[in-house]
């Protein structure tokens, strides 16, 4: 199936075959990934062909974001992911729940603490995997829930600076000041999420504070550019050199796309109050598009700080989150520039990173925009692509999850 004619009048959101195109892709995530769940419960890598790769660790996002991942796919009517879903949560609870000390350990093998690090990273994956599937209606997913929120409170969430620390030892003692905007930004995901789930203000109100810091505070006065590393202060750490792919130099475009969209949905949560809210995430997504897109195609992983390419390699990741920036735009407002670069982006996936005969998506391309693993093995997530292909196909801003509305349940979209 093509994801559509790049020059077809309207906009691909409301063409019914885009939206079948849609729909058959999430439901190629879903049967590819089903494998990562193995028997005894762990949660594995997969290879290019959806095999579990043999003595990897389980580590704490990657299952946290299986079971996201999976209650999405019940809400949108998939069957059997509900036993996934379940299977996901006794693994956070049972194997990476740090009963001596709390907390949630990074990774874990056959029973044995491999790194036990308290990350804030790992731990708000985890109150989005528990918020999820609070919506999805697992009973289960309230006790990691409540669990993984005191931690959040207790350990993580710095009330003065209205951000999160970020790491810690296993027994809770610091062995860092280092600040990141990674964690902070997807625990704004989490307690958007987490909002949703329980109504609860404190978690829309807490992703407002990061907001404002990250997009309201230091995005203008660095051109619209995110710093990713600071000081204890939280003042920028323009020298900081951390791990090349995990923690990289300078700036990072794609998490401008992710930070756009959140702005956009916590907006959107709050009753579209007046304000720079969507000036905002444009400005992220213009700077982001114009900074990054290489002419032959895709996303720079990392630029400096004055915005020269950094490091110049091609993941799929930056791509599945332009989709859901531009497509959140898209519903607030149909421009033909924001359907321009939708369709380009949709139309390059599909070329060089969609895996058409067996589900989800290769994670990293090379100069010649051929299929390598120089920094992942296999395929090693379903999070980031299926959620470009369930973003567009709900109308609404936030509270797209409870939207689903069994949408995977038919027969549409099948190979043509």
């Amino acid at each position: 199936m093509r994801v559509g004619k790049s020059a077809a009048p309207g906009f691909w959101m409301d063409d019914p075959k885009h939206r079948a195109f849609l729909k058959h892709d999430a439901r190629a995530h879903f049967e590819f990934f089903r494998a990562s769940l193995c028997p005894g419960g762990r949660i594995a890598v997969l290879d290019a062909a959806g095999v579990p790769l043999k003595d990897t660790l389980q580590e704490l996002h990657t299952a946290a974001r299986l079971v996201h991942s999976y209650a999405l796919g019940q809400l949108a009517g998939v069957a059997g992911a509900d036993g996934i879903v379940d299977a996901g949560l006794r693994a956070l609870f049972m194997t990476h729940r740090d009963t001596e000390y709390g907390g949630y350990l990074w990774a874990v093998r056959d029973g044995s603490v491999i790194d036990g690090t308290k990350l804030a990273y790992g731990h708000v994956f985890v109150l989005l995997a528990a918020s999820s599937a609070r919506i999805a209606g697992h009973e289960a997913a309230k006790a990691l829930f409540d669990d993984v929120a005191d931690v959040i409170e207790t350990r993580f969430w710095d009330e003065s600076a209205g951000l999160l620390r970020d790491e810690f030892n296993r027994d809770w003692t610091p062995f860092s000041t280092y600040r990141g905007m990674n964690a902070n930004m997807h625990g704004v995901e989490a307690m958007l999420t987490a909002y949703e789930a329980t109504g609860d203000t404190l978690w829309r109100d807490r992703a407002g504070r990061i907001l404002e810091f990250l997009t309201g505070r230091i995005a203008p006065i660095h051109d619209w550019r995110l710093p990713e590393h600071y000081h204890e202060d939280w003042s920028v750490d323009d020298s900081y050199d951390g791990n090349p792919m995990f923690r990289p130099a300078g700036t990072t475009p794609g998490h401008s796309f992710e930070l756009a969209r959140l702005v956009l949905q916590h907006w959107d949560l709050c009753g579209r109050p007046s304000g720079s809210a969507v000036a905002t995430a444009r400005h992220l997504v213009d700077r982001a598009l114009s900074d990054a897109w290489r002419p032959d195609g895709g996303f720079v992983y990392t630029l400096n700080h004055g915005g020269a390419v950094a490091i110049a390699d091609r993941y799929w990741w930056p791509v599945t989150e332009a989709i859901g920036a531009l497509a959140t735009l898209l519903k607030i407002d149909h421009t033909l520039g924001d359907e321009e670069w939708y369709r380009r982006l949709w139309v390059f996936a599909e070329a060089r990173f969609i895996d058409t005969e067996r589900g989800g998506w290769f994670p990293e391309i090379d100069s010649e925009g051929e299929r390598t693993e120089t920094q992942f093995t296999g395929k090693p997530d379903i999070y980031h692509s299926l959620q470009a292909d369930l973003i567009p196909l709900v109308p609404s801003v936030s509270k797209m999850w409870n939207k689903l509305g069994g949408s995977l349940s038919d027969t549409q979209g099948s190979r043509s």
